[in-house]
């Protein structure tokens, strides 16, 4: 199923037909730290939107940005707005969002609740839909397979490149997994996310690492949980660590089963080399489930035509020479990143096959993790993702498409040597 991530379609409509008054009229200043603390931006967004020249140009930008940020942001934006005397605005864009749901309501009279309104995947709105459930692809597609191990020959004429990957266990893991939701928040049930946590969770246990698997967590409780793993000695005895959050989220965040917001850049600082020592010099991987926007890709044909889908439904430093330094690391490193979708996308999960990447990760990995690094294992889930294509006849999903990516500041080729124990 489809689902998306950000507002409601009339609270953005609400937004699109006053956006000329508000990118002229918006006082932004002390308007953006009430966003801040209503979880809605980040501080490193604030300052994105500052470098923009002049008060209009960075009030578009603002608003670009705004309805990517959660099923919160309008009532948040209303709130902020009137906190900082700017009733007129948020008086102005309620009164267009009534209009609007009423416009939606005398259709849903005239046609009954069947309305096809848009989904998006990973955070469903509440509402009142045409489209029920669809199985994005036919077929509930093929078991997980079994991890195939590193030759001892291989691992000889590797290692000398590579991130020393040896101890048993590999390392630690960590799975954080939101699939039931508060129902306060316009956050709905994550169907399909169970099975990517249990492909995770048996992937990461047959690479050879200690796996543990939290549910349905708050934003603080998965902080907190990734607090107490950043800080669990037993990170000294081993090689390497995995995060993966499997939940709804936006650009920059995830969100808990409250509603509220784990920063992503929060959980990359509780690994990095000042406070997460027992790591440093080790690899760390983290993969991201989550939707990055709302914008739904919908792809392009291709200009040759000639490929088509496999979707089955379609240098060292002279101050170092001194005696008696300390080698010095930057802030972060040794740190590896796959994302399922690109910044401001959804990402697409079946609700029998679980999502597109975590399924796509957890083939490429069983299969080719013997003798390909990471960073390649990820090229080819990209490429897995890049072909794919969504099934949904009669929908606005049908052949929608979705781009993973993963960015890395890893130095060294990580191969995880699946199988290899040394002296056997």
């Amino acid at each position: 199923m489809l689902g998306a991530c950000g507002m409601q379609r009339y609270h953005q409509e609400a937004l699109k037909k006053n956006r000329v008054m508000l990118a002229r009229e918006l006082v932004l200043k002390e308007l953006m730290e009430h966003m801040i603390e209503k979880d809605i931006i980040t501080i490193e967004m604030v300052e994105m939107i500052q470098a923009k020249s002049g008060s209009f140009s960075q009030n578009v930008e603002f608003l670009n940005l705004l309805p990517k940020r959660g099923p919160n942001a309008f009532s948040a934006f209303c709130e902020a707005l009137q906190e900082t005397k700017q009733q007129h605005l948020a008086e102005m864009i309620l009164k267009t969002e009534s209009s609007l749901r009423h416009g939606i309501a005398t259709l849903e009279q005239r046609y009954g609740s069947n309305l096809p309104l848009p989904l998006s995947e990973s955070c469903n709105s509440k509402r009142p839909r045409l489209i029920v459930e669809h199985s994005l692809d036919s077929g509930d597609g093929p078991p997980i397979p079994p991890v195939k191990h590193c030759t001892p020959e291989f691992y000889r004429d590797h290692q000398h490149l590579a991130y020393k990957l040896i101890s048993e266990p590999r390392g630690l893991a960590l799975i954080l997994s939101n699939i039931h939701f508060s129902s306060e928040k316009d956050l709905e049930y994550r169907s399909g996310g169970d099975v990517d946590c249990a492909s995770l969770e048996l992937l990461f246990k047959h690479l050879g690492y200690q796996v543990t698997v939290f549910h349905d967590q708050s934003a603080e409780e998965m902080e907190s949980a990734l607090e107490r793993f950043s800080k669990l000695p037993d990170h000294q005895d081993v090689d390497s660590c995995i995060v993966a959050l499997l939940s709804h989220g936006v650009e920059g965040g995830v969100y808990g089963t409250d509603g509220k917001l784990l920063q992503l850049q929060e959980a990359f600082r509780l690994f990095d080399n000042a406070n997460c020592p027992n790591l440093q010099n080790k690899p760390k991987m983290f993969f991201i489930q989550a939707c990055r926007g709302d914008e739904t890709d919908r792809g392009v044909d291709q200009r040759d035509g000639k490929e088509w889908s496999d979707s089955p439904g379609c240098e060292e430093s002279d101050a170092n020479k001194e005696e008696n330094l300390k080698l010095r690391l930057p802030t972060r490193s040794d740190m590896i990143c796959g994302y399922a979708c690109l910044k401001g996308t959804a990402a697409m999960r079946n609700t029998k096959r679980g999502s597109w990447y975590i399924e796509a990760l957890t083939t490429v990995f069983a299969e080719d993790s013997r003798d390909t690094h990471v960073a390649d294992m990820l090229v080819k889930v990209n490429r897995q993702i890049k072909q794919r294509e969504g099934y949904a006849p009669g929908t606005e999903f049908h052949r929608c498409k979705e781009m993973s990516e993963y960015c890395s500041t890893l130095c060294r080729d990580l191969y995880l040597f699946p199988g290899y124990v040394p002296g056997k």
